[in-house]
């Protein structure tokens, strides 16, 4: 109890006592736009109620497992080829990763903004082929694809790097135990190599699908608000419309979805870990 204690408070000063004071403020009510404290439950009759915020999350949802998808097929070939091809690199490996997570996002954003725009890189490729017309405006920015693209490009790096290390982790002698019970590459890969990825995988896949489901930035920048998702929702909320509230509702909300999907997961992988070691 001693040793605990001091992680334990933290861990309530700054996770616990925010997420109880947010879950109280959904039982009150904004009036002039300012919160007042009367226990009510019209917000959450709000909430149930208003098939608007349901779509969002679908959408929301939606979108991050497509996310998912396709950070995996892009990190993955990525991932291995780094810890298998290029082990003399592998210190400048790791400091190039680490460089990707301190890069501002938001420039990271702009910068696919501008090359996405109507006067950008893409767009006068393919005027210039002539894919696309004069009459073709805004280019591929404000789209779905597009937010698409910003949320890959600011996510995969938690992919590549948690497969990167999983795959570091990998006993070589096992693989040459394989080749030498007569297995070939594909079926090693298949059968030793990727069943001992899981781990990076499963962490690559959970770091990924939580972090899309609060996006932000991409789907306002990228996509224009066309397809509003949950994280533009709730920023509007609580800063716009100032509807305390609602916004703490709305988080409430996609914070219980998030967890039981992730439940889901972790469900899964021992069932799956389970099977491999029977």
């Amino acid at each position: 109890w001693v040793t605990a204690s001091p992680s334990t408070l933290i861990q309530f000063a700054f996770l616990l006592a925010p997420l109880g004071l947010m879950l109280m403020i959904t039982f009150q009510v904004t009036q002039f736009f300012q919160l007042t404290w009367v226990w009510s439950l019209d917000t959450w009759t709000d909430v149930f109620t208003t098939g608007y915020y349901w779509s969002i999350l679908l959408v929301t949802l939606k979108m991050a497992a497509i996310c998912v998808a396709l950070c995996f097929v892009i990190g993955f070939p990525i991932a291995y080829g780094l810890a298998t091809r290029f082990k003399a690199f592998e210190n400048h490996i790791k400091v190039l990763m680490i460089f990707a997570f301190m890069t501002d996002i938001v420039l990271k954003t702009y910068g696919w903004v501008v090359v996405f725009d109507d006067n950008g890189v893409i767009n006068w490729m393919l005027r210039g082929i002539g894919v696309v017309g004069p009459e073709w405006t805004n280019g591929l920015v404000f789209s779905e694809f597009a937010t698409m693209v910003g949320m890959i490009y600011n996510l995969i790096a938690f992919m590549i790097f948690t497969i990167y290390l999983s795959v570091l982790n990998i006993d070589r002698d096992l693989i040459q135990a394989s080749y030498d019970c007569g297995a070939g590459k594909f079926r090693t890969f298949w059968e030793v190599t990727l069943p001992l990825c899981r781990p990076g995988i499963w962490a690559g896949c959970v770091l990924v699908f939580v972090l899309s489901l609060g996006v932000y930035l991409e789907e306002k920048l990228m996509g224009g608000g066309n397809e509003p998702m949950m994280g533009h929702l709730i920023h509007q909320t609580f800063g716009t419309r100032v509807n305390w509230p609602l916004g703490s509702a709305l988080t409430v909300v996609l914070m219980v979805v998030a967890i039981v999907i992730l439940l889901v997961f972790i469900r899964v992988y021992r069932f799956d870990k389970y099977t491999v070691s029977r």
